[in-house]
């Protein structure tokens, strides 16, 4: 079987026209006859969005309506769990392509509807997503009236307009390009940008693209990462550790490299280090125990068992 699949696979590729790239994926591309979903690279290809948030746009893209895309049921089909697939799903109402919203029903259920967008972009350019049309009957048309006798022909019956069903949900409207986007993290600031941190972040950066040939920088991208790179180094982060948190596993063709860089410049900050006082252990509060005087049964709190103070300012006094 394996055999018969590479004989295709070959027979495949020599059909293919031109010559065959050198390097990287090679597509063998088939046109589908049913089942199939046309999906946008600016979703398949996005810049900002986890490989995990990309699939389950995908995912829901290709469901018929009124599917159950929530997170529990999208936890049931995959083996990502709420977590990842609540965080994935928060991604795609960042970029425009989920809407959730709470509408109530006629009998005053409330209930949550999820939107999904395939264009985010054409949609804020439209300004909003019309309802979807109500469904018309089709107006009976009259049979053709014979001319009756002379003097004159009786006009046709007038059609009566076949009432329009009304709708039993309220329409679905998706937010204007007027509505507020929740607010982008700021870059991160140091304390005090001095010459040493922006001397080394100047040169991190510039260095990146020979570890990373698409994160090529220009001068002005450089100069406003600065600062978030001296953040990184003002926390005791090591330069190699900068650079390997910044040309990991890059979304491929990265569109934007700066925008790439400053996104997880914000996103991947870790905390400061805690000091020697939060790391050392808490102090032991040392209890004296309470113990029974010997000579006069009174409780006092000593190490030892023996006598309490008065009996032993007693037993001194006797003794001197």
């Amino acid at each position: 079987m394996a055999t018969q699949h590479d004989n295709a696979l070959t027979r495949a590729l020599a059909g293919l026209p031109g010559p065959l790239p050198p390097s990287g994926v090679i597509h063998i591309a088939i046109p589908h006859a049913s089942r199939f979903t046309i999906v946008g690279n600016h979703l398949a290809q996005h810049a900002e969005l986890s490989l995990v948030a990309i699939g389950i746009g995908v995912h829901i893209q290709s469901m018929p309506a009124g599917s159950e895309v929530g997170i529990k049921a999208l936890a049931a089909r995959f083996t990502e769990g709420e977590t990842t697939i609540a965080s994935a799903l928060r991604e795609l109402e960042a970029h425009g392509y989920l809407h959730r919203n709470r509408a109530r029903l006629a009998n005053g259920r409330v209930v949550t509807r999820t939107v999904f967008c395939n264009q985010p972009g054409a949609v804020l350019r439209a300004g909003a997503v019309a309802a979807p049309p109500l469904p018309v009957a089709p107006v009976p048309v009259a049979a053709p009236v014979a001319p009756a006798p002379p003097p004159a022909p009786e006009p046709p019956p007038t059609p009566e307009p076949t009432p329009v069903p009304q709708e039993a949900h309220p329409p679905v409207r998706l937010p204007s390009r007027t509505a507020p986007k929740p607010p982008r993290r700021p870059l991160p600031q140091p304390r005090e940008l001095t010459p040493e941190l922006r001397q080394t972040a100047s040169a991190l950066l510039a260095d990146l693209r020979s570890h990373a040939k698409e994160l090529v920088l220009s001068e002005v991208d450089v100069e406003e990462l600065v600062p978030g790179v001296a953040a990184w180094l003002e926390r005791d982060v090591r330069p190699d550790a900068i650079r390997h948190a910044l040309t990991t596993e890059l979304p491929q063709p990265p569109k934007y490299p700066a925008k790439i860089v400053k996104h997880r410049l914000t996103v991947l900050l870790p905390p400061p280090l805690p000091g020697a006082g939060e790391l050392a252990p808490a102090r032991r509060t040392v209890v004296i125990p309470l113990q029974n005087c010997d000579r006069c049964d009174r409780a006092f709190r000593a190490r030892e068992p023996g006598h309490c103070r008065g009996c032993r300012s007693d037993l001194m006094a006797a003794a001197a």
